[in-house]
């Protein structure tokens, strides 16, 4: 997320949460997991991005998909005035996206590494190298490809079942946040209009 021409605005408001994954099944298993030369980059934690939204900017903003995580960055806005329930869940918003990029970087590294010491070995078991005559890789078949597929899945089911209950949880703290911070700001939007019909209340 480098520049503005790369970041999009998010106009749903504070009021989108995230689908939870479901690891059980092949195809959700592998809708975040990246290609080899993106994850086998350092795992380190990467930096924030350094984009900050104009003052004016009233929406979150979204940047291009991270090359680890696959995972779309947020920005979140920070309304003016922001009171101290709407911190909180603003704290906790970026806090739960920081988590859930890190699960998945480490997954899809993890996921790579495995992958690639997969192939070496079935290759090697065959007699051959990692690459052929023209330099070019060598690759498995489908249904050579999808033993390894279901014994990762296996492997990692308790992991994902882990992750999965973690991410409800937060899901579910983040909501109740919200409801409190819409609760919050209908009354005192409430408050403010009986108040100004009290002032403009003509005395006799």
């Amino acid at each position: 997320m480098a520049s503005t021409s790369t970041v999009t605005r998010r106009i749903l408001g504070p009021f989108t949460l995230h689908t939870p994954r479901l690891p059980h099944r092949l195809s959700a298993a592998n809708s975040r997991l990246c290609s080899s030369k993106q994850a086998t980059q350092k795992d380190r934690k990467p930096k924030r991005s350094p984009f900050k939204p104009a003052a004016n900017s009233t929406h979150d903003w979204i940047g291009p998909p991270n090359p680890l995580s696959n995972l779309r960055p947020i920005v979140y806005h920070i309304p003016e005035n922001e009171t101290e329930l709407e911190k909180r869940l603003r704290h906790l918003r970026q806090e739960t996206e920081d988590w859930n990029h890190n699960f998945w970087t480490k997954q899809n590294i993890t996921f790579t590494k495995e992958k690639e010491a997969f192939i070496f070995s079935q290759l090697k078991a065959k007699g051959l190298t990692a690459r052929d005559e023209q330099g070019r890789r060598r690759t498995l078949s489908s249904e050579e490809m999808a033993e390894f597929y279901k014994s990762f899945l296996d492997h990692n089911r308790a992991r994902h079942a882990k992750y999965n209950k973690e991410w409800y949880r937060r899901n579910f703290t983040i909501t109740l946040l919200m409801a409190r911070v819409s609760f919050s700001s209908i009354m005192k939007t409430v408050t403010d209009r009986f108040r100004g019909k009290k002032n403009s209340t003509p005395t006799t």
